[in-house]
């Protein structure tokens, strides 16, 4: 099987081009832009570019029985609404491009898609719910999705995925890991962080790993053309905050919570947790403890039971 990764130099587009590069069953490759080369050799593709993305899959040559992963977005709330032309056309054109190849060649296209598409006022969502996005980028996902299922004859899967943390070249490319620098800040600069919305932090290297599992699946089981994965556990990033201030031994004092919707802010949804039964049946999760995986992560040592 041949897997192709595209975004394979982000968090998750990293550990998913890993986990199959590990995976005895997979010849992977991987498409990036600004990180491109690299000990990965990842080909330098720019997805915008609607003939260089046709070249660059169709010289990757999937046919049927492979898969590609498309892990590459604008996935930055507060970013999408400042640049809804260059977001729309990643988060909904370049995938809708995808969907069409993946018709023409007969691969699978998994789309990466965000919990954001609901408006977190009624969890936990299944993944037949309505959607209803709060911010554009939650609208960009959703069309995203809308656009990839439209295209007939084409292999789709739309796997749903909240906030996700996990190994990261710089803490700043995750929401989750930032909270790291934001705790070891102890030059007296003080912090509101919110503790208002709930999040259900996800490991990448977990979300790989099923990625792995799902494509081995025999050829005679039907994958659902909606899925969620998420970690079960619910946190506040200013309980996030105490977590990784206990871990590391410092004082969260500069910390403060703000229980109160953001205001003026890019709209945030208060809690999107994701149904993940189906997921569990089909597959598993295998998702590892949030606090265990950070007590070894940040100091190489873990006491989570």
């Amino acid at each position: 099987m041949k897997v192709l990764v595209t975004g394979a130099s982000g968090v998750l587009g990293t550990a998913v081009y890993d986990a199959f590069l590990r995976s005895a069953n997979a010849a992977v490759a991987g498409l990036a832009y600004s990180r491109a080369g690299g000990e990965r050799n990842l080909q330098k593709a720019d997805l915008l570019d609607a003939n260089e993305l046709r070249k660059a899959v169709t010289s990757w040559g999937g046919k049927t029985g492979d898969w590609l992963i498309h892990c590459a977005a604008e996935r930055k709330p507060d970013v999408a609404e400042k640049d809804p032309e260059g977001t729309r056309k990643l988060n909904v054109t370049v995938p809708e491009n995808l969907a069409q190849l993946s018709k023409e060649l007969g691969f699978t296209l998994v789309y990466i898609s965000t919990d954001y598409v609901f408006d977190g006022t009624s969890p936990p969502y299944v993944p037949s719910a309505r959607t209803n996005p709060l911010n554009f980028y939650g609208i960009t996902k959703r069309d995203g999705e809308i656009a990839v299922l439209g295209v007939e004859g084409a292999r789709v899967v739309v796997l749903r995925v909240p906030v996700l943390y996990g190994p990261t070249p710089s803490n700043a490319d995750s929401a989750i890991n930032i909270l790291v620098d934001v705790v070891k800040d102890q030059s007296g600069k003080k912090y509101t962080m919110d503790h208002f919305q709930t999040r259900y932090p996800t490991n990448v290297l977990d979300i790989a790993g099923f990625l792995v599992r799902l494509s081995a699946l025999p050829k005679n089981v039907t994958i659902p053309p909606i899925l969620h994965y998420s970690a079960p556990e619910p946190y506040t990033k200013y309980e996030i905050c105490l977590i990784f201030a206990r871990i590391l031994n410092v004082s969260h004092d500069h910390i403060k919570p703000e229980t109160n919707p953001p205001v003026g802010a890019t709209p945030r949804p208060h809690d999107t947790q994701l149904y993940v039964r189906e997921t569990e049946d089909l597959v598993g999760l295998g998702a590892e403890s949030f606090v265990g995986w950070w007590e070894t992560y940040l100091t190489g040592s873990s006491s989570d039971t």
